[in-house]
């Protein structure tokens, strides 16, 4: 019986560790940028398997280099409430569950962007109900130490865009050639509508769904509520 007690001390003193861990680079990414997210280190390995040399595209833009343009459409595309929840939609994810059980899978997600930001920067794409405890942990982390701003700044710079294109800059430049400073509204739409399968549509640029989709997020950019 003590043996047992030990364990599970030991293990909620190293949950409380890890916890530890992520709320301080949490903290220290307030005033720092992140070099790097573990989603980005885990797609360069795979990358790297074929690839050895192969190095992801990234170039950091400060918040206010970037088009508001791009803003307005990722906001209108994937977290039409980000300025007003406090790092969960319930409501978006009420409706996803809804969406999901009468397709029988998957094909909504529900999650915000300070969400999509705690995955990226800590966590697996593996999906598990421990992982998605964790991804709510870390995402009222963010929420409680950052401003809006700042989330969505980390956000865009750090959020994968095709095969080893990560953040805003490296993404204008690789579809447009431009920088994410200059991009006008439909571009803009196009590769926020691109963010829930980027790899998919970089090899599938001419595709029905995504122009269409685009349309719609063009039409829906201007009554998006930046932070």
């Amino acid at each position: 019986m003590k043996l047992l007690r030990r364990i599970i001390l030991g293990v909620l003193l190293l949950l409380i560790l890890i916890q530890l861990y992520f709320f301080a680079q949490i903290c220290w990414w307030i005033n720092h940028n992140p070099s790097s997210t573990s989603f980005m280190r885990h797609q360069l390995s795979i990358i790297r398997e074929k690839k050895p040399d192969a190095q992801l595209q990234q170039q950091w833009l400060p918040y206010d280099r970037i088009s508001n343009q791009l803003k307005r459409a990722i906001i209108a595309s994937e977290d039409a409430n980000f300025s007003e929840h406090d790092g969960i939609d319930w409501n978006a994810m009420q409706k996803a569950y809804e969406k999901n059980t009468k397709k029988g899978r998957v094909v909504s997600g529900g999650s915000t962007i300070t969400q999509q930001l705690a995955k990226n920067l800590f966590l697996s794409g593996q999906r598990s109900y421990i992982r998605k405890g964790e991804e709510f942990i870390i995402t009222f982390m963010l929420e409680a130490v950052m401003d809006k701003e700042r989330i969505f700044e980390i956000y865009l710079n750090v959020v994968e865009w095709g095969n080893g294109i990560y953040g805003a800059e490296a993404a204008a430049r690789h579809y447009y050639g431009i920088s994410a400073a200059n991009l006008s509204a439909s571009q803009a739409a196009r590769l926020a509508v691109m963010l829930p399968n980027p790899r998919f549509y970089d090899q599938n640029r001419g595709s029905a769904y995504l122009q269409k989709r685009t349309d719609l997020i063009v039409r829906r950019m201007g009554a998006s509520t930046l932070p």
